[in-house]
């Protein structure tokens, strides 16, 4: 089995590479190579990558290249974890939306139709020169806005699932709070990627015994917490949302918080510089502790998992992915990209029955929806016009005059990553 991944250059990469090398049951890596065109990023990454597979005698080859042609060539999966504009562009990302007074988060909001612009053209190409190469291959998507991207690729013909670490997040979170293994523990989780709540928490299996309330009133004070929320909004959801709905539930708040501190692009960047440095030690076989602070936890086990089940492997059966709605929420449009729980195997991913959603979250997800139409008509083909329609569109925008002044700024900051600008 050959995997490749794109952007495997990434300080993340060590995180995906224990994971390839802890599971190997589970997805039996012959050959796994990393494509980035920053190649010392690149060798300093794959050499720590292959350090760690010798120390846990993994007997798979890890080689790196720049030449992306040659890397996705018969691979059974392609991995996508890239940053169009790097650091650098996440940083505007999340600092020019805070001068209109709206929140500058990578994914949500204006920042988040930033990167969808600079990152669906550049993910479509990649995802084209796979189907030439090998046309059977799945592309496993975990680059950001993993919705409109997944959605970008789905409507261009590819196999492709869209992964997120959300849900694997509050799986472990909860199994740890039950004191049960997380194999047990599965969610109800309903949504759009970074857009989702946990309706109900359910031990064995997808129709085992949902024990949300019980967490809630055992461990309320620590989920309230962890998701920076009051605990009692959260009990009066009833729910548990993702850490992303802050930025709805409390945007003036967080904007005001993120004018008071450097944006985590910049915290980011100072992370990287110093693990670099630790990838650079011969004597690194194992992650180091600092990567845990970069975020992407558990992404490792979920990408296994789910390329496992799409190669045909040991994968769980149902798995919480990023595909097509195909009439699971019924109030969307089948070719919307939704995140919920999934049968997952060889033919690909089909969402499981969800049940009928309160207004409250089903208004929120079709107004997201909408705007993810209008990013992804603007990100395929480009224009000012289409930009502003984005934006006046997104839910946390929403008024003419941020509209104009955030359509502005976004193009003045990215004009070198739009072909249109």
């Amino acid at each position: 089995m050959k995997l490749a991944v794109v952007g495997g250059g990434s300080t993340y990469t060590p995180e995906l590479i224990d994971g390839f090398a802890r599971l190997r049951d589970t997805l039996p890596v012959e050959e796994l190579v990393l494509v980035d065109p920053a190649a010392d990023r690149l060798e300093l990454v794959g050499g720590l990558a292959r350090r760690i597979f010798a120390k846990q005698d993994h007997a798979g080859k890890i080689t790196t290249t720049t030449d992306l042609d040659a890397g996705v060539a018969g691979a059974d999966a392609v991995l996508l974890q890239l940053r169009v504009g790097g650091q650098a562009a996440r940083n505007q990302d999340e600092t020019w939306p805070l001068e209109c007074g709206c929140v500058g988060q990578e994914t949500t909001g204006a920042g988040g139709l930033a990167k969808a612009l600079r990152t669906v053209p550049v993910v479509l190409d990649i995802a084209e020169r796979v189907r030439r190469t090998n046309p059977d291959a799945w592309i496993i998507d975990f680059t950001n806005p993993v919705g409109i991207v997944t959605r970008a690729l789905l409507q261009a013909g590819h196999k492709a699932v869209g992964l997120c670490n959300v849900a694997i997040g509050f799986q472990r979170k909860f199994a740890r709070l039950l004191d049960v293994n997380p194999s047990e523990v599965h969610l109800d989780h309903v949504g759009l990627n970074h857009l989702t709540w946990e309706l109900g928490v359910r031990l064995g299996g997808p129709d085992g015994e949902n024990v949300l309330p019980r967490l809630l009133a055992e461990h309320g004070d620590a989920i309230a917490d962890d998701l920076h929320m009051p605990r009692q909004i959260v009990d009066r959801l009833g729910v548990v949302p993702s850490y992303y709905l802050r930025y709805f539930y409390a945007h003036d708040e967080v904007v005001r918080e993120l004018g008071t501190k450097p944006s985590r692009a910049a915290e980011v960047a100072a992370m990287e510089k110093e693990l670099l440095a630790m990838y650079g030690d011969l004597a690194l076989d194992t992650k180091p502790e600092l990567l845990a602070k970069r975020g992407g936890a558990f992404y490792s086990e979920a990408a296994v998992d789910l390329a496992a089940s799409l190669l045909g492997g040991g994968g769980s059966p149902v798995q919480v992915v990023n595909t097509y709605n195909k009439g699971t929420l019924p109030f969307l449009p089948d070719d919307a990209v939704i995140e919920v729980q999934a049968r997952v195997g060889h033919d690909g991913a089909t969402p499981l029955a969800v049940p009928a959603l309160d207004p409250l979250y089903a208004g929120l997800i079709a107004h997201v929806t909408a705007y993810e139409d209008l990013a992804l008509e603007a990100a395929l083909r480009g224009g000012r016009d289409r930009v502003f329609k984005a934006l006046l569109s997104h839910p946390l925008i929403g008024q003419y005059e941020y509209a104009e002044q955030l359509t502005d700024r976004l193009i003045a900051h990215n004009r070198e990553h739009l072909a249109w600008a």
